[in-house]
């Protein structure tokens, strides 16, 4: 299993990075949140992200698949919107798993956001790799940055 570190953690080991990826997630409401069914088969749904405290979140209304496909198997990917497509600013993807946030730090979270319902879902997302595509300033080739907490941050070229 790939070791996991908050998003406060990624950010201290890569913040260029992070905020290049904050940026991103925060320029939308709406991403693409992947995770697996019962039978291993991947899931897409559409999901709203959000910072609380240190980590990155979502949540989602009780009950639903992408919360049981979490709560079953807690790997993910997000992919954050991507805008216009004219690629101006980086793609980003986001890979780990989503732990489930209960008790005192949910209820807080929702009187804090009023989801619609009290017993909404909150995960925070343990992050194991961030990966950024991008095209160059002079639109030569496409500039990849990918971090893993045991790799750090690396950036590839691509014509």
């Amino acid at each position: 299993m790939a070791r996991m570190t908050t998003w406060q953690e990624f950010a201290e080991q890569a913040p260029e990075l992070a905020k290049t990826a904050r940026a991103q997630l925060e320029a939308a409401k709406h991403h693409v949140l992947a995770t697996l069914r019962r039978d291993g088969s991947p899931r897409v749904s559409c999901t709203e992200v959000g910072w609380r405290g240190p980590d990155l979140t979502l949540g989602s209304m009780p009950g639903s698949r992408k919360a049981l496909d979490l709560r079953r198997d807690p790997r993910f990917a997000l992919h954050a919107n991507p805008g216009d497509g004219l690629m101006a600013s980086p793609d980003v993807k986001i890979a780990g798993q989503a732990v489930e946030v209960t008790g005192d730090e949910q209820h807080a979270w929702v009187e804090e956001v009023s989801p619609p319902s009290e017993d909404s879902h909150l995960f925070r997302l343990e992050v194991t790799e961030v990966t950024t595509t991008g095209v160059s300033d002079d639109q030569t080739h496409l500039v990849i940055q990918h971090w893993t907490p045991a790799e750090g941050a690396r950036t590839f070229k691509r014509r």
